[in-house]
């Protein structure tokens, strides 16, 4: 056997010395090329092994085919609803054959230089550089506002809010509070479409900011019901009522968004309007497709809400 140089890292010229082939043979037989009988292949191999040598990966590179690299921009990971979406998006990219490079918030311009496509999952507008990636095919999932130049999927919750506020009613509800992200432009379209249920029912909601404690909702007035902003925020109010040593849902009735699969293990079970990510995740990437044949456009796909009802209601 023999002892390779360890004053110097190996090289592709090593491998081809000591098997007693040239460098190109060597690449073939690492990268499972054809064009290369099985014993000179093991050779190859063997001597490999021997010399310790791992080939490169920006060699790799350069001899096989590269594979589309898609950026995915997502918020706040310690919020299990992104990480949902990431895993789910991550599984089915490497379906297609695709790399992940993944970026916490920020913009696109933190992706852009290493990817093929960007999807972003932020709960804030994204705006595409205006150097450096013009035409980078972008999809927004549920975004605050529309790019004419950016696909999107977005999310109908009309219909499953419509459900949860039939259902509240039937209960008994008559004092609701619809929690939403209150911003400069009032507010979000989930917000808005509880609200919008309930006055459709006659009965018109208390909208306050997301992160407004049980306590200064119950001095406002005697809420029987609470649409949070999220399973998040659900999960908050669940814990707040507790504390206050109200009863859910006797005494309130607790409504959250996003279907997290840990809803089903909290007490009482949260009762939400569910997406089916996976669905979500398969429209963005054929979004993707669709715009880095096409071009930029607005390409759209629709993802329905659907409300699952649990203990706290």
């Amino acid at each position: 056997m023999r002892t390779p140089d360890t004053t110097r890292a190996t090289t592709i010229v090593d491998v081809a010395r000591v098997a007693g082939v040239s460098r190109q043979t060597v690449t073939r037989a690492l990268h499972d090329m054809p064009g290369i009988n099985p014993a000179t292949r093991q050779r190859v191999l063997d001597a490999a092994r021997e010399l310790n040598y791992h080939p490169s990966r920006f060699g790799r590179g350069l001899v096989k085919p590269a594979a589309r690299t898609l950026g995915l921009l997502v918020g706040d990971l310690t919020n299990p609803y992104y990480g949902e979406l990431a895993s789910t998006v991550l599984r089915l990219a490497a379906d297609r054959g695709w790399n992940v490079v993944m970026g916490e918030q920020g913009s696109i311009a933190d992706l852009a230089g290493g990817a093929d496509a960007v999807i972003g999952f932020t709960g804030l507008a994204i705006d595409t550089p205006v150097t450096g990636a013009p035409n980078l095919p972008v999809v927004e999932i549920d975004p605050p506002r529309f790019h004419p130049r950016h696909g999107r999927v977005e999310f109908e919750r009309a219909t499953a809010s419509e459900e949860a506020v039939a259902h509240l009613l039937a209960r008994g509800t008559r004092h609701p509070v619809v929690l939403d992200r209150l911003g400069p432009h009032g507010r979000t379209r989930r917000g808005d479409a509880f609200v919008a249920a309930f006055r459709a029912a006659g009965v018109e909601p208390v909208v306050a900011d997301r992160l407004t404690p049980w306590t200064d909702l119950a001095a406002a007035g005697e809420p029987d019901a609470v649409v949070a902003f999220n399973d998040l925020d659900g999960f908050r109010v669940l814990q707040e009522l507790r504390v206050a040593g109200l009863d859910v849902p006797r005494d309130v009735r607790v409504v959250g968004v996003d279907g997290l699969a840990v809803g089903e293990f909290v007490t009482p079970r949260l009762s939400t309007l569910v997406i089916d990510l996976a669905e979500v995740a398969h429209a963005a990437l054929d979004l993707v497709v669709e715009l880095s044949t096409n071009g930029p456009g607005e390409a759209v796909r629709v993802v329905p809400h659907r409300f699952v009802a649990r203990d706290s209601t």
